[in-house]
């Protein structure tokens, strides 16, 4: 049984200001951004001069040290009101993942202060068109020649492709080792032979862009290659278990933000003389929804707080924290627009994308069936 979390007055506070900060720059965006489906560049900005992509990092990286706890804060809250623009600091973070289990300090000082000071962006490439919950099936080539290595292959569903400047891709360094024969390579987007061959067209996250990869023998300096040969896929796994309590709060707030619009709407909306939450179907509904919302905050926090113990059943928790939470935030949304009934269906309220939005948090990042098989092998021991 793992220790309980704790929240602090520094997590209360901190909540508040980040609220403020998505009612006041994040909110009046959202509708345009999901309508339009183009990346929010100028949030981008804007959390950058709030030094709120700092608080994704490590004091030792140049960030602010925050626990993650408090990185889970920040996302749930931005998500609250705009999925997409809480992809922003989330996929930073999950581009540098790998940087800060095995990266030198030479890397860590290369790549993660640019990212902070907003002068860079960041992106994780694993999944490939044959590679998806098979992560060790990548087939993308990476051949030491000289005092490098050429990369060639293709990557697939990569979020932030065309925005992000460098680029974490997995890719065999030597295939009959299987598994053992993965490695992690930083690749910048300006490397000649590397492109963003087509972007797609998403029901939700719209402003999130989601691209496929093409590496036409990309060369990349020996120094590029993060922590040993052979590494690459254990280091996916454990960048995993650390970006999926981050899904997990993205999940939390989308359902939050749902709650949020259909508790206002119930209590305001009129028929038969009275307002539709003094009527128990909705009353009950909503009472559920509150509840399940409950129950998943808490799991999203334990997880988030096993990741600075650096608790070993951290596999286990972040997959169910993943799983329950998006989850609850399918539920909750198309709960919420049941409880707007036909004004839930059009897009004058924000239900009916905080439904598309909570689709993806079942399926990235490992499905939900992957989660309850990591956490089915766990318990079987």
């Amino acid at each position: 049984m793992s220790d309980p979390y704790q929240l602090t007055s520094e997590h209360d506070a901190f909540r508040k200001v980040v609220r403020e900060f998505a009612l006041d720059k994040v909110a009046p965006r959202a509708a345009e951004i999901d309508a339009t489906g183009e990346y929010p560049a100028d949030l981008h900005r804007e959390m950058v001069k709030a030094e709120l992509i700092g608080v994704m990092f490590p004091e030792e990286a140049g960030g602010a040290g925050a626990d993650a706890i408090t990185q889970a804060i920040l996302i749930e809250e931005i998500s609250r009101v705009c999925a997409s623009s809480s992809m922003i600091p989330v996929l930073n973070k999950l581009g540098m993942i790998p940087l800060l289990l095995a990266g030198t300090p030479e890397q860590v000082a290369r790549w993660i202060p640019p990212i902070i000071a907003g002068n860079q962006q960041a992106a994780y490439g694993l999944t490939e068109p044959e590679a998806g919950s098979d992560a060790g099936a990548v087939q993308t080539r990476a051949v030491r020649d000289g005092d490098g290595y050429v990369i060639t292959g293709g990557k697939r569903f990569i979020s932030n492709a065309g925005i992000a400047t460098v680029y974490a891709i997995f890719a065999k360094t030597d295939p009959p080792a299987g598994n053992r024969g993965i490695s992690c390579f930083m690749v910048p987007a300006d490397a000649a032979g590397f492109r963003v061959a087509r972007t797609e067209e998403k029901m939700g996250i719209r402003g999130s862009p989601t691209g496929e990869l093409v590496l036409d023998g990309v060369r990349v300096p020996a120094d590029h290659l993060v922590g040993a040969e052979g590494q690459g896929f254990a280091l996916a796994m454990q960048t995993l278990d650390r970006s999926r309590p981050g899904i997990a709060a993205q999940a939390l707030g989308i359902a939050q933000g749902a709650l949020d619009v259909a508790l206002d709407y119930a209590k305001t909306r009129r028929q038969f003389g009275q307002p539709i939450i003094e009527f128990q179907a909705i009353g009950f509904m909503l009472a559920q929804m509150d509840m399940e919302i409950r129950a998943a905050r808490h799991l999203v926090y334990e997880a988030h707080a096993m990741i600075d113990r650096r608790d070993p059943a951290l596999n286990h928790v972040a997959a169910a924290a993943k799983c329950f939470a998006s989850d609850v935030a399918m539920k909750v949304t198309t709960d919420a627009v049941q409880v707007l009934g036909g004004y839930g269906y059009i897009r004058e309220f924000p239900v009916e994308r905080f439904m598309r939005d909570a689709k993806i948090t079942q399926l990235y990042e490992g499905t939900n069936q992957i989660q309850r098989l990591v956490m089915s092998r766990n318990l079987a021991g």
